[in-house]
């Protein structure tokens, strides 16, 4: 019944990036009538350049230049025709040069992106697997999903965990021919390796294991002929493995190339290879650019740049090794992470270095988690050793004032990436002196009258709900079943309250908002393990209710504070309580604190819509009904009123054991047919403290024929006479068409609300469809999700 929308996660990606660049850090356009390599300009500053991948400086070696102009002048600026066709004519010489780096079979592809879609559908058959690191780069994940279509099942497992890709060979072995792990060789962002010859060896113990291993970033600087780190640690290329290098960023020219042992399959790629069959081939220019390279590459000269590379980035290691720069992977690759946590300490700390001269670039969301947002810098040979140090005084000056700035400290940033701080004292983040903080584990410990006229206004959440939710969702038996309550409350110095709202710690699941067809396959995983892919999680309400679940006082002039406050103080909560995610929710499209939120760490994602009715004094049912459109009116006498004398309408506030059973039973049937907003299901006593709890009703449906077997319910909460909440809905499906049993309950909930005189009907997140048709205002809610891991993110992203 409920309808999500599923374009999240792009929605998401475009707002941080639309944030990053309203802050001058992204999509920005480099200046200047000539490039050095050396500096860049930008916003009319000419900057030292440590943002680019040809770590190498080749692409600005005279060697390259003078071949690619000469090879416009012989022939042209393209070759335009199909590979399939004819190569130009420079192609056989690159081919042949690459061939004797590689010593193995090569095959040239326009570019890394482009050439893993050609070559994975491929490589890999119908009988096949997939397992993808889940940092592998999104051009090998977006080629791999291709194959679902095919059937070709596609797992993922945590960044280089492979005692987790091992047991999850053993799963697969029995099932397929072949496993293809996929991974980077060196990884983008921070710069760390794959474990190659470990996975050499676990590809010794399971002959089945296949490596599929995309060696971009570790291309040129490093291994025998600049064939890069992944022929490095393997030693050899088997016909177990294939490896692709880049033509373009350290290698100085354009292209890529894929290197294939296994002559059978190596024919069937560079026969009919998908882009490398349609897509255009390299211009002239690329290709005598990168020919030029490889005599370079099979040169002695390669070590010696290599060697004049690794002079520098052992220097700038040295020279971190002395400061308290949050470096988040040590090693000899040319790539440095240091990480913000924030983003708008990420904006903060770029924005500081570019006016101090540098050019660096902001590592954000998707490309790592939010809440692992840093500033990725490289090393290359264009840079010399006094900017490098003039760098690194710099970011050790500008850090601790970005931190400061942004109202966070070096012991947040350590802890969001799981490090040890390398000063034993810290400055601790101090709650300002005008505000009280306090915290607290159940309903009763604050006024009620406090409560109910700021947050407890809406919903099931005012202090007589929460009181009777802290009772259902403790002391059971399932872990599901049992949540942890944290109330906050920021006040002023004089006690007046500024802030408050209501946290729930709770399992849920993780494909709560995806796809039904994620969460079907997920669910088949659940019947054997039945908490797969759930987590821990902090959130603003809870899974029960929806709706505004804070009050913040608009007018208070520490109102920002406060909220800083809040997610101080959320943080610190979801550290104790160790959960892996944070939700704040529900909010408007307009919030005015959306942008805080974001520069928070948080990124939004769309929730169902919320609906509610509004019901001036006075009015009837039939005046209701006159106020909609002759359309709706139409539905109502046609779908409704027209089968209302075939059926038992009764409000019940008190259900015996066997109604009880049938509730139950109902509610449980439109669970389990919601794979669209996929939660656990309530703990069995809830219906019976429904029951027994003044608050609560039963609207219930039965055919005249049968008055024992009830058809529908809806399960009703009243807010004190001020908003009457249809929390939850039960069907019995064979009924549902015939009888419409769902929108007549929709009807009977309005009816029942203006028999009792209450202005408002919140009609909650799913189905706003039918909701409308009777009058409901329909309104788009958003949630906002912090996480520091993107793991359970990029998983169920390829099973959608």
């Amino acid at each position: 019944m409920a309808k999500i929308t599923h374009n999240n996660f792009l929605d998401t990606v475009n707002e941080v990036f639309t944030d990053a660049k309203q802050q001058g850090i992204m999509h920005l356009y480099a200046e200047g009538e000539d490039f050095s390599g050396r500096t860049i300009g930008v916003g009319g500053q000419n900057l030292f350049h440590f943002g680019t991948t040809g770590y190498l400086g080749l692409e600005q070696d005279q060697r390259l230049k003078e071949a690619a102009i000469e090879a416009i002048r012989k022939y042209g600026t393209q070759f335009p025709l199909s590979k399939s066709y004819i190569s130009n004519p420079l192609y056989a010489e690159l081919e042949a040069k690459l061939t004797e780096m590689y010593q193995n079979p090569i095959i040239i592809t326009k570019n890394s992106t482009l050439g893993h879609m050609g070559v994975i559908p491929n490589a890999v058959s119908d009988q096949d697997a997939i397992i993808l690191d889940h940092q592998v780069h999104w051009s090998v994940q977006s080629a791999a999903k291709v194959l679902k279509n095919r059937s070709v099942p596609i797992d993922m497992i945590r960044h280089n965990n492979l005692n987790m890709l091992e047991d999850k060979i053993k799963r697969l072995s029995d099932k397929h021919k072949r496993i293809w792990y996929m991974a980077d060789g060196i990884y983008s962002m921070y710069g760390d390796f794959a474990p190659l010859k470990d996975l050499k060896a676990l590809c010794l113990k399971y002959p089945q294991l296949h490596l599929y291993i995309d060696d971009v970033h570790g291309m040129s600087w490093t291994g025998k002929n600049g064939t890069g780190y992944a022929l490095g640690e393997l030693g050899e290329l088997s016909e177990h493995m294939l490896v692709f290098g880049t033509l373009s960023k350290t290698f100085g020219a354009s292209g890529a190339v894929l290197a294939c042992s296994n002559e059978k399959m190596y024919h069937e790629i560079k026969t009919f290879g998908g882009p490398l069959t349609f897509s255009a081939q390299l211009e002239p220019a690329s290709v005598a650019a990168a020919i030029a390279s490889a005599d370079i590459h099979l040169s002695e000269e390669i070590y010696e740049l290599q060697n004049d590379l690794n002079e520098r980035v052992m220097y700038f290691n040295i020279l971190l090794q002395n400061t308290n720069l949050p470096l988040i992977d040590q090693n000899h690759s040319p790539v440095f992470f240091i990480g913000t946590v924030m983003p708008k300490t990420g904006y903060n700390f770029v924005s500081r270095l570019m006016k101090e001269g540098f050019f660096v670039n902001l590592g954000i969301f998707p490309a790592v988690p939010v809440k692992n947002t840093g500033v990725r810098l490289t090393i290359s040979r264009h840079n010399e050793k006094p900017e490098i140090e003039s760098l690194e005084e710099a970011m050790v000056y500008h850090f601790p004032k970005a931190l400061e700035d942004t109202h966070t400290n070096l012991e947040r940033v350590c802890k969001a990436f799981k490090m040890e701080p390398k000063t034993e004292k810290q400055d601790k983040i101090k709650v300002p002196t005008e505000l009280q903080v306090k915290i607290y584990s159940r309903i009763e410990q604050l006024d009620k009258q406090l409560w109910n006229t700021t947050v407890g206004k809406r919903g099931v959440y005012d202090w007589e709900g929460l009181q009777f939710l802290e009772s259902v969702f403790s002391g059971n038996r399932k872990p599901e079943h049992n949540w942890t309550f944290k109330y906050i409350q920021i006040c002023d110095a004089k006690g007046q309250p500024i802030l408050l709202t209501f946290l729930t710690l709770g399992l849920w699941k993780d494909d709560m908002l995806a796809k039904e067809s994620a969460s079907k396959q997920i669910e088949n995983q659940r019947e054997t393990m039945p908490y797969h892919l759930t987590s821990r999680v902090l959130s603003m309400g809870s899974l029960f209710t929806e709706g505004e679940h804070w009050y913040l006082n608009e007018q208070h002039h520490l109102k920002q504070e406060a909220l800083g406050q809040l997610i101080k103080t959320t943080e610190t909560l979801e550290q104790e309580l160790q959960a892996k995610m944070v939700v704040l929710r529900d909010f408007d499209a307009d919030t005015p604190w959306h942008d805080y939120f974001q520069g928070q760490g948080f990124v939004r994602v769309k929730m169902p819509n919320a609906c509610h009715v509004d019901l001036k004094e006075g009015i009837t049912m039939e005046t209701f009904v006159q106020q909609l459109s002759s359309r709706n009116r139409r539905h109502i006498r046609k779908e409704i009123l027209a089968h209302e004398d075939n059926l038992h309408i009764e409000v019940l506030q008190q259900a015996d054991t066997s109604q009880l059973h049938q509730i139950a039973q109902l509610y449980h049937n439109v669970h389990k047919n919601n794979l669209g907003l996929n939660t656990f299901t309530f703990p069995q006593k809830l219906f019976a403290s429904m029951s027994e709890h003044p608050n609560w009703e039963f609207i219930t449906i039965r055919l005249r024929e049968n008055p024992l077997k009830i058809i529908g319910v809806m399960l009703c909460y009243n807010n004190n006479n001020t908003v009457y909440v249809p929390a939850f809905v039960g069907l019995d499906y064979n009924y549902v068409l015939e009888y419409h049993v769902y929108r007549q309950l929709l009807y009977q909930t309005i009816n029942r609300a203006i028999a009792l005189q209450i202005p408002k009907i919140d009609f909650g997140m799913t189905a706003a469809f039918e909701k409308r048709k009777l009058g409901a205002v329909v309104e788009e809610k958003f949630a906002y999700l912090q996480t520091a891991d993107n793991y359970t993110l990029e998983l169920i992203g390829i099973l959608e």
